[in-house]
């Protein structure tokens, strides 16, 4: 659906160009837009590059694992429904730890990982508690590091490209805080119904 409206809406756009004798403005916009676009792609590459590679030096000397201890009870506590040693258990806590330093690229493929091993513990076709839990806690934006923004800032000569991570601390933690507190809610509410 989304995409028929940005579609609709470009055509929508160049109709009106058309019509209104700006064309060679709007083809200008066009390139102008995709060299940025390239451009832009290019720098957020290399920072990803390097954040993914300190990622694995962090894996390869053991810190992943000394945070995964570290956050292992009370990611316990938030998915009680999932076996301390079970496999989704250290996709979440990758997932998360990848999220933390704003690796969203990095984090997929770790989340998807997790939800299929919620999937097959849980032996259901429907979502089971712990992933409606892990998808409120993903999609509230779990970042304490954003370094794609920090990046993109970078790119663009800000004068101090860092200043966001105190806004994105404060951010991040309501968030999340907001979106367990939700999540737990509407799972004592669906139980009192039963």
């Amino acid at each position: 659906m989304v995409n028929l409206i940005w579609a609709a809406m470009a055509v929508v756009g160049i109709i009106y160009a058309m019509f209104n004798g700006t064309m060679d403005e709007v083809n200008k916009a066009v390139f102008e837009s995709a060299d940025e676009a390239v451009a832009l792609s290019i720098g957020l590459i290399s920072v990803l590059v390097f954040w993914l590679g300190i990622m694995k030096v962090a894996e390869k000397a053991g810190i992943l694992r000394v945070m995964t201890r570290a956050f292992r009870p009370i990611v316990a506590k938030i998915f009680p429904d999932i076996p301390k040693d079970h496999p989704a258990m250290g996709y979440i806590l990758s997932n998360f730890t990848a999220n933390i330093f704003g690796l969203g690229n990095a984090a997929t493929p770790m989340g998807i990982k997790a939800m299929e091993q919620m999937k097959e513990l849980s032996g259901s076709d429907t979502a089971s508690r712990s992933m409606i839990t892990f998808l409120a806690l993903n999609t509230s934006s779990l970042t304490l590091i954003p370094t794609t923004v920090i990046a993109i800032r970078m790119q663009y000569d800000s004068a101090a490209p860092t200043e966001i991570v105190g806004t994105t601390i404060i951010a991040t933690t309501i968030s999340s805080l907001s979106a367990l507190l939700i999540d737990r809610i509407f799972y004592y509410r669906s139980i009192r119904r039963k």
